[in-house]
């Protein structure tokens, strides 16, 4: 995820910048990270009349006239999301093996429900469809939330003074509700140097999964932020009743991990926090429960 500001959900896309990030660097121009969207050839040029005739089974009483319009000029002119080479319409319409192609449609009909114009509608939908460059990282000695073996593993690179972390941990938590079995959340620290006192929640963090209290002292670093310096820390163990003699054996040891993290994603390419990687992919979508789960629940129903 890669946004500027933080906006209420009630604008989620009218700019499309949603939750914003903490960056460890400038951004340079044009730097996405995105490689080549799908090609668009065999599908209908967006500037021919749009085939208005309605799609068996899809709602989209919700949309105004204008939102109605340009859905219908969407469907004809996106491309397939299994990269066949025909639109989404005609991949929903008689291409049975793409089981992706329902999931899509409701997917633009959400985009244009939350005020997203064609065009950024036509961006979201390339990212999330385009080809996937997988990332393989080790969480091994991560802290995480969910069943070991759900079917989905969302990977998180954070950091305790980042805003926009903060922000996001409620969307993560509303998704593990949301879909109790089908996902695991894994924290991987990620401490911006402009944030000076991040490295040391990081290890307070690492100390306290060590005694089975991450969770606890996951949300009062977010809570206290930006008081993360030792003493203060400290401060939150004692409140949670760790044993202090193993936390801060543990919060000196914890150094490593914490470095360790930083640079597994550093080679993953990340450059800000949030950064999410959704079974092994970047996850480019709108940083809200309601797309996680959308993405989610398509990625279950393709592989099942």
């Amino acid at each position: 995820m890669h946004y500027n500001v933080l906006v209420s959900k009630a604008s989620l896309l009218v700019a499309l910048v949603a939750l914003g990030a903490c960056e460890k660097k400038s951004a340079k121009a044009g730097d996405t990270g995105a490689i080549a969207a799908l090609d668009h050839a065999s599908a209908m040029p967006v500037d021919q009349p749009a085939d208005t005739a309605p799609l068996s089974g899809i709602d989209i009483s919700k949309l105004d006239k204008d939102e109605t319009d340009t859905f219908y000029k969407l469907i004809g002119s996106l491309s397939s999301p299994c990269g066949k080479a025909h639109s989404l319409r005609t991949s929903f319409q008689t291409d049975t093996s793409c089981k992706r192609a329902p999931f899509a449609v409701r997917y633009v009909i959400a985009l244009l429900g939350d005020k997203a114009t064609g065009d950024q509608v036509r961006e979201e939908y390339e990212k999330k469809y385009k080809p996937a460059v997988t990332v393989k990282l080790d969480v091994g000695k991560a802290p995480h939330e969910g069943a070991d073996d759900a079917p989905i593993r969302i990977v998180e690179f954070f950091d305790y003074g980042c805003p926009h972390c903060k922000v996001f941990r409620g969307e993560m938590e509303q998704v593990l509700a949301d879909e109790p079995g089908k996902v695991s959340q894994y924290f991987m620290m990620f401490p911006l140097e402009k944030h000076v006192d991040s490295k040391s929640a990081a290890q307070a963090a690492i100390a306290a999964a060590e005694q089975g209290k991450f969770k606890e002292m996951h949300a009062l670093l977010f809570e206290k932020a930006p008081l993360h310096d030792h003493e203060h820390v400290t401060e939150y163990a004692k409140a949670l009743h760790l044993d202090m003699g193993k936390f801060e054996a543990s919060y000196m040891q914890a150094l490593g991990q914490v470095v360790s993290d930083l640079k597994q994603g550093e080679a993953a390419g990340v450059d800000s926090t949030p950064t999410v990687f959704f079974n092994d992919r970047k996850y480019e979508g709108p940083p809200y429960a309601k797309y996680l789960d959308m993405w989610i629940d398509e990625e279950i129903a393709v592989n099942r």
